[in-house]
């Protein structure tokens, strides 16, 4: 029996991880401590999983002591971002192991204390990227790997959120680049990794452009300039076009929820604040070039606010080129989507189209593999590994951070500057 410590008593903490630890891996897997800053998480934690009453919470600045006392094999971060760090070195300078939710933390500075703290530890992270797991991203892996591209030359990633999705990060947490690091961490981490994972190669310097241009209170589609508003009590709210588009129902999405009283359960926080506020201080719109080390680029490019949500992939290599296009939640397109292949035209013969077996699940079928490798044991027939682990977790940060701080300091930024030699202030 392994048993873990949840820290961070999230939405997602409920859905990726708590709820199948209770259910499908409660056989060999306990939770045996809950942790959160906010008491009232308990609450909804124990009223939605009963089988969790009697099991100990603890605040947050009792984090030491509850390793002290429950001694978990493992922790499982998965609340604000920003406190993840704290979690993860804490749980390493114990020699615990330690599975998180991306972003594993939500600066390259701290994403290098963790790669410190690993190597001294008998400890060990790994980073919940879902995305690896989705069965057209794992096809590509192997159409790579098989050598079907030969020399990966350079990749095109075009990644489109929609107004619904889109917006949701500007009403909570995420809006403030010291809680999430900005979406070009919390989201854009997702996108990195991936390209990381296929093309084996590390990230060495990125530049970029990017901007708020459709949230904040130079939004062109602001309703009304003045005090902060929040969705559940706004008095121009029928005036926005962004909550007029959805307001009639509640889109099903893996981690999104439009309910107004979601703020119910939590202390002094709601997730329905204004996508005009003020206080917003994060970009909403990014294109970028990344070089890496074996000679390939990316270019890529993140829309907040799009008409519909998915992206746009080409590979291209000394033998080939592979492309395919992904429709995600296409219950909120208003228009038919195709069926999403991969298309793969060799240099010199005919294009080949290449349809994958779909599976159920959130992100695409990815979820319920990640947990089957988390929790059900690694897969012996796969030839490559679909686990990320810190050094993973430290580059799709840095690549990340990188992005931002180079379209505030109009330059390329080194990804090894930011990890290992910069000096912050």
């Amino acid at each position: 029996m392994k048993t873990y410590a949840i820290c961070g008593l999230s939405g997602r903490a409920f859905n990726m991880f708590i709820e199948p630890l209770v259910g499908k891996y409660g056989e060999e897997h306990r939770i045996t401590a809950l942790l959160d800053s906010d008491p009232l998480r308990e609450e909804v934690c124990k009223d939605r999983f009963p089988a969790l009453r009697p099991v100990p919470f603890f605040k947050e600045k009792a984090f030491t002591e509850m390793l002290d006392k429950i001694k978990p094999d493992a922790i499982i971060v998965a609340g604000r971002d920003d406190t993840h760090v704290r979690y993860i070195l804490g749980a390493l300078q114990a020699d615990i192991d330690v599975v998180t939710e991306k972003p594993m933390v939500t600066t390259a500075r701290d994403a290098a204390a963790v790669l410190k703290a690993e190597a001294a530890s008998k400890g060990k992270v790994t980073v919940s990227f879902n995305y690896r797991c989705n069965p057209y991203h794992r096809k590509i892996k192997e159409l790579i790997l098989e050598g079907k591209l030969g020399k990966i030359t350079s990749v095109d990633l075009n990644w489109y959120i929609d107004t619904y999705h889109g917006a949701s990060y500007f009403k909570r947490w995420n809006r403030m680049r010291a809680y999430s690091g900005g979406l070009s961490v919390h989201k854009s981490t997702h996108h990195f990794d991936l390209v990381n994972w296929w093309l084996a190669q590390t990230p060495r310097e990125v530049f970029a452009y990017g901007g708020l241009y459709y949230y904040g209170p130079g939004g062109e589609m602001n309703p009304e300039k003045g005090e902060k508003r929040y969705c559940g009590t706004c008095h121009v709210k029928k005036k926005c076009r962004y909550y007029m588009r959805w307001q009639a129902g509640d889109p099903q999405d893996d981690h999104v929820k439009t309910n107004e009283s979601q703020h119910l359960l939590y202390t002094d926080y709601r997730p329905d604040a204004c996508i005009f506020d003020e206080e917003i201080d994060i970009e909403d719109t990014y294109a970028a070039v990344l070089k890496y080390d074996k000679g390939a680029l990316l270019n890529y490019s993140v829309h907040f606010s799009a008409p519909y949500e998915g992206y746009r992939l080409a590979i291209n290599g000394t033998k080939g080129r592979l492309e395919t296009q992904e429709y995600h939640a296409p219950a909120r397109v208003p228009f038919e989507v195709p069926e999403q292949t991969i298309d793969y035209y060799p240099l010199f013969e005919s294009k080949e189209t290449i349809r994958v077996v779909r599976q159920p699940g959130g992100h695409g079928g990815g979820d319920p593999l990640l947990l089957e490798e988390l929790f059900g044991g690694e897969d012996p027939l796969r030839n490559y590994d679909i686990l990320a682990g810190a050094e993973a977790g430290a580059y799709s940060i840095a690549a990340g951070e990188a992005l931002w701080r180079s379209i505030k300091e109009k330059k390329p930024i080194g990804i090894s500057e930011l990890l290992y030699t910069r000096q912050y202030t």
